[in-house]
């Protein structure tokens, strides 16, 4: 193996690297927004762990970096703040639903055409 065929490969397990603790971090900043429940920001920091994600998978070193303990580390940390990510995410969205389905619970339209009567000015 050449010397520059082993420096590309190099930077490659260094991107991986810096792809992981990206991960990481922007894992943690989802968390953040969705207790605070600033939707907007969870949803743009998703986008860029979704891009993230792409370009990880296209990094073919990310799998030599995947079997180091290094890594191993990072996932074990990752693991737990996917999981309550997923457990935040799927409670906010029954929440949401069910004030949704209270809103409409008062819509007139649906049950009585005739209600609108009461709405106009005369």
């Amino acid at each position: 193996m050449s010397a520059e065929a082993g420096g590309k490969k190099q930077e490659g397990v260094d991107a991986a690297k810096r792809d992981f603790t990206l991960y990481l971090t922007l894992s943690k900043e989802l968390l953040k927004f969705i207790g605070q429940e600033d939707i907007d920001e969870f949803l743009s920091l998703a986008e860029q762990r979704g891009r993230l994600v792409d370009r990880m998978k296209a990094n073919p070193a990310t799998e030599t970096y995947r079997k180091t303990p290094e890594c191993a580390a990072l996932i074990d940390e990752i693991h737990p703040l996917d999981m309550q990510l997923i457990y935040k995410a799927k409670a906010w969205l029954n929440k949401s639903r069910r004030r949704t389905a209270a809103v409409h619970a008062y819509d007139l339209e649906p049950l009585n055409p005739v209600g609108n009567i009461f709405n106009k000015k005369y």
